[in-house]
């Protein structure tokens, strides 16, 4: 090996435990190892410390809560922030409403994230952005967007930011 460094190879962690489509689950869900959802879970998902967990959501699954696992790959729907302290997969019909906090990242065509892509090499600084989710029938996935750092305007413009005073980007002819 060139340097002494190890080879790291990502292992997968076999399903030992599955939530079914016609299933849904409310209050939070720890696991270790491997766990596959096809259903409902409204609360956070949290893989057991120091446990290669891994977590797949399907694109039949939905997650209202937070997750926090050190893999994930994810072709469903997770309303809520996702936390990977190892490697986030998203799959075409992933989707997140809620910030995602990765070291490493695979996103295929089709994933959506609405909310903010953060790399992070120290899960310290997103441990000190933790607070409990609270998800009620009254409230709506706008929740996660305090720390959207554009306004409902910029949103439905496709509008690029310029210097007013360049040349180049004077308005008229």
């Amino acid at each position: 090996m060139l340097g002494g460094k190890k080879a790291h190879k990502h292992s997968v962690a076999k399903i030992e435990t599955l939530i079914g489509q016609n299933t849904q689950v409310e209050g939070n869900v720890v696991f270790e190892g491997g766990l596959h959802i096809d259903g409902l879970v409204k609360g956070n998902v949290i893989c057991a410390p120091d446990s290669p967990g891994v977590l797949t959501l399907s694109e039949h699954g939905r997650i209202e809560g937070e997750v926090r696992v050190p893999n994930i790959i994810l072709n469903g729907e997770v309303v809520g922030n996702v936390y990977a302290f190892d490697r986030v997969e998203l799959a075409s019909k992933a989707k997140v409403v809620g910030n995602v906090y990765y070291k490493l990242i695979e996103m295929a065509i089709g994933a959506e994230v609405n909310g903010n892509l953060v790399h992070t090499k120290d899960f310290d600084e997103a441990e000190a952005e933790f607070v409990e989710p609270s998800f009620d029938k009254d409230s709506d996935a706008d929740t996660y967007s305090e720390t959207n750092q554009y306004s409902d305007a910029d949103k439905d413009s496709d509008a690029i930011e310029t210097d007013d005073d360049d040349p180049k980007y004077a308005q008229g002819g």
